[in-house]
This record gives C-alpha cells, sequence and structure tokens, in this order.
C-alpha cells in the first residue's frame, strides 16, 4: 500500500527544498503544511503566531494535515513542530512514512537565519533552535526513518528519501 512521504526535522533542516525534490523524482504532487494555512487563514505565519497565537496556528496546522493525508498519497512538508503536537504521530503512522531530517542545532539555525521564523525571532536564535531540538527530538526519532540532513546535499538527500519511499513505503 502506498504511503504519503512525511519530512519532519527542524526548521532549516531541509523539509521543502528536498520535498521538492523527492516530489519531482515520485512524480507527485508536494504540499506544504505552512503554505495551506497560510492560504486558509489568509496571512503569513509569522501574522499567525503574532495576532492568534502558536496554539490557533497549530490548529489550524493539524487540521490542514489531516485533510492531506485523508487523499491520494503525496510528499508532506509540516512545519517542524507539527510532530511534537499532541496525538500528531499516532494519527499519520498507518496512512504515513516519515522521515526525520536530522540536523544540529547549529546548522538548522544558520540554514533558518534569513527565513524570520516566528519561533526563532529571539536574541539567541542559536539557543533557541537547541532548546527546539531538545524539546522535538524524542518525537523526530519515532519517524519510521532517519536520514542525516547536515552534510549531504539536496539532491542527494532526495535520492534516499525516494530510496526509502520506494523499499518501505510502497512507491
Amino acid at each position: 500500500m502506498k504511503r504519503h512521504i512525511v519530512l519532519v526535522g527542524l526548521p532549516g533542516a531541509g523539509k521543502t527544498t528536498v520535498g521538492k525534490l523527492v516530489g519531482e523524482k515520485l512524480g507527485t504532487q508536494v504540499i506544504d503544511i505552512d503554505a495551506v494555512v497560510v492560504r486558509k487563514m489568509q496571512m503569513p505565519v509569522a501574522r499567525i503566531f503574532a495576532e492568534h497565537g502558536e496554539a490557533k496556528f497549530r490548529a489550524a496546522e493539524a487540521e490542514s494535515m489531516r485533510q492531506v493525508v485523508s487523499g491520494q498519497p503525496v510528499v508532506v512538508t509540516p512545519g517542524g513542530g507539527w510532530v511534537a503536537q499532541p496525538g500528531a504521530l499516532e494519527e499519520t503512522r498507518e496512512t504515513c512514512f516519515l522521515v526525520y531530517l536530522k540536523t544540529m542545532a547549529t546548522t538548522a539555525a544558520k540554514r533558518s537565519a534569513d527565513y524570520g521564523r516566528p519561533l526563532l525571532m529571539s536574541e539567541d536564535p542559536l539557543g533557541k533552535m537547541r532548546e527546539l531540538l531538545k524539546d522535538r527530538e524524542p518525537f523526530y526519532t519515532q519517524a519510521h526513518a532517519t536520514v542525516n540532513a547536515d552534510t549531504k546535499s539536496p539532491a542527494a538527500l532526495a535520492d534516499e528519501v525516494v530510496q526509502l519511499a520506494r523499499t518501505h513505503a510502497g512507491w
């Protein structure tokens, strides 16, 4: 049975970039959950956080994820915090193959520096990234597979994810 390919990991791990390449290689659609939420709420993620708070964003994110994974299998790139939300793993384990793009906090912080991510807007973005990793890694490591995203190119990571999709997720 073909399952959705869901990429999880810290902000800056490469979920969006690698996801697009995986989608191209598998000939399937790629759905960025943040983009779905932005369309639904008609405002950027940073503004959603500022005006409505993280809880409202997470609720919209969870609902968007449920809708996406109820359809035909695709590549899905949720935000870095989705997997740590209550019930997220349990709701997707049967229909999705989760791949953890593992990266060090320093690498993720460096890659995220220019994107204005709401949870990283602080005096110490690296410290915040380390805190996110500490809080979220217990969830990330529950993915079906882990690939090291620190030193490989996006193309090499995509090849690895595609191989996993073909051998473990019915692609």
